[in-house]
């Protein structure tokens, strides 16, 4: 395991670009995993199981966004429709009050 400034290192080199040996760039992956897990538990989420790849989360989350975007979409359908009958229902009480009383 990295310690904590030659794991930064390693990140300061290899986002400018310079190379890295496969012995550190094996390092630094170490290290982002342990940022990642490190990140995780300070913000109580719970680390990603081991095994389960990053598209397989990705997929994951794609498929509840969209169930959500099909409840919206029929929440925004459910509500044009009443917005209509509402409308509806202020004209006819609209008619109703112009009329003379009887």
């Amino acid at each position: 395991m990295l310690s904590g400034e030659r794991g930064k290192e390693l990140h300061d080199r290899a986002t400018r670009g310079q190379s890295l040996s496969p012995g550190a760039q094996r390092g630094l992956e170490t290290w982002y995993a342990a940022q990642d897990r490190a990140e995780m538990a300070g913000l109580g989420l719970p680390s990603p199981e081991p095994g389960v790849s990053l598209q397989a989360q990705v997929d994951g989350v794609l498929k509840q966004l969209a169930t959500t975007v099909r409840r919206i979409q029929g929440l925004t359908a459910e509500n044009e429709a009443l917005r209509r009958e509402i409308g509806t229902f202020r004209g006819r009480l609209a008619q109703r009050a112009a009329l003379p009383p009887a």
